[in-house]
């Protein structure tokens, strides 16, 4: 079952309805003008696909039976625990996109271990993931770490071109803002940054069994244009916001030994970057960055038969098997794997 039909979560369900081996049983959202209707008109797919978006899962899930929930609808764990304990306690796996779900153990651990315990007694797993965080700043920093023999410090950067990314994530980063606006819109938290690089840093930590002190996240940059400039829509004069720019700081034994870096604005030259310093020295680079809304959707539904197969309770990427594409013709083999409590 879809639970969040929103820009991601419809997304999600539009390249499920075209996977062999897989039913769409149910979708929740609250947005009323969205429920009642059918989950076709909704993705505007051109027909009708016999599922109405409901309000209530409980009347969603006597209805219909279903294996897994995808759920996508904030990125906050405190806003979210409600939904996912809902599901769980209907025997459901769930895979999220919520970002604090990635690692939760470093923001929300006491919410983390009530999963946890919840998951394991209906027996069933949780996973949040998604293409950063989730992969490109964790999982694939971790899985290049396995041919090192000595590890100094790791960077990563990644570096989005905000013109081809949709218009709510444009608006999310303050394009077009004033400096004043911007930092208005920062204080009231309207401009929240990129939420998932404590969560990133604490699982690359975890994995190498380091002890992580400190996470510092510093504070949002504006990326301001020098020029007036036009990108579709948009009109920047000199002087306005063209994006973002953020770090943060994994604290190691008193010294920095992990930093992230996000940077997304109109016009970046895109890429993403991972420089570990040690023996070997690697540096990879994929250019451009891997697209957000493409390979979320991706790794959220190429994980659906390792969560089926998985060990029951809350997971995170790094206990999961080595991450890869699904084109299996069925999804049902997955579903007779006995799974470990």
């Amino acid at each position: 079952m879809i639970y969040g039909v929103g820009e991601i979560g419809g997304a999600i369900a539009k390249f499920l309805l075209e996977k062999p081996g897989v039913s769409i049983t149910g979708a929740v959202d609250i947005d009323k003008s969205k429920v009642g209707k059918d989950l076709g008109e909704i993705l505007n797919i051109g027909y009708k696909t016999g599922i109405k978006i409901s309000s209530n899962i409980d009347a969603v899930l006597s209805d219909a039976k279903a294996d897994i929930a995808i759920h996508a609808t904030t990125s906050y764990l405190r806003d979210v625990y409600p939904q996912i304990c809902e599901l769980v306690k209907w025997n459901l796996n769930v895979i999220s996109t919520c970002e604090e779900l990635s690692y939760p153990y470093i923001s929300e651990p006491e919410l983390a271990s009530k999963l946890d315990k919840l998951a394991k007694k209906h027996s069933v797993a949780i996973l949040g993931t998604g293409i950063n965080p989730g992969f490109i700043m964790d999982t694939l920093v971790i899985a290049l770490t396995s041919v090192c023999q000595k590890i100094d410090k790791i960077n990563v950067v990644r570096v989005v071109d905000a013109s081809k990314r949709r218009l709510s994530f444009q608006r999310k980063i303050g394009v077009g803002l004033t400096l004043k606006e911007f930092e208005r819109a920062v204080t009231s938290q309207n401009i929240t940054g990129h939420i998932g690089l404590k969560q990133s840093i604490a699982m690359i930590a975890s994995a190498l069994s380091w002890n992580l002190q400190e996470v510092q996240v510093k504070p949002i940059e504006p990326v301001i244009s020098a020029t007036p400039i036009e990108f579709g829509d948009y009109q920047i004069l000199r002087g306005q916001v063209l994006g973002i720019k953020q770090q943060a700081i994994g604290v190691i034994n008193g010294k920095e030994s992990i930093r992230l870096e996000f940077q997304a604005y109109l016009g970046a030259e895109e890429y993403d970057a991972i420089t570990i310093h040690g023996v070997p020295e690697l540096r990879q680079k994929i250019q451009p960055c891997i697209h957000g809304d493409i390979g979320t959707v991706a790794i959220i539904t190429n994980f659906i038969p390792k969560i089926l197969s998985a060990p029951a309770g809350l997971l995170t990427m790094k206990d999961l098997p080595l991450p890869s594409a699904f084109f299996g013709e069925t999804f049902r083999q997955f579903k007779s794997l006995k799974r470990k409590r």
